[in-house]
């Protein structure tokens, strides 16, 4: 019995952080890895949700994370590269 309950408890406990997900309130606001809130940065000007200024400047965001990605990506593309082809140089 008293394994039993040590088993059930131990399936709760690693349940619980899976089931906590669901208890979010509210409407979460979306950042990027940055930490940065591209919301809070267009409206920043006074600028209305949905206008064609917010939009664009959204895209920009967008566009602006994007690149700053692709730059990531190919640097450690080419590191990997480098390193495959100079296995001796450290």
């Amino acid at each position: 019995m008293r394994l039993h309950v040590s088993t059930a408890l131990i399936a709760l406990l690693l349940i619980a952080p899976l089931l906590g997900g669901c208890l979010e309130r509210g409407n979460s606001v979306m950042r990027n890895a940055d930490g940065d809130d591209d919301d809070a940065f267009c409206r920043a000007n006074n600028v209305k949700q949905g206008s064609p200024e917010y939009i664009a400047c959204r895209k920009d965001r967008d566009v602006q994370r994007l690149n700053a990605e692709a730059r990531a990506d190919r640097a450690q593309r080419n590191l990997g590269e480098y390193m495959l082809n100079h296995p001796n140089t450290p």
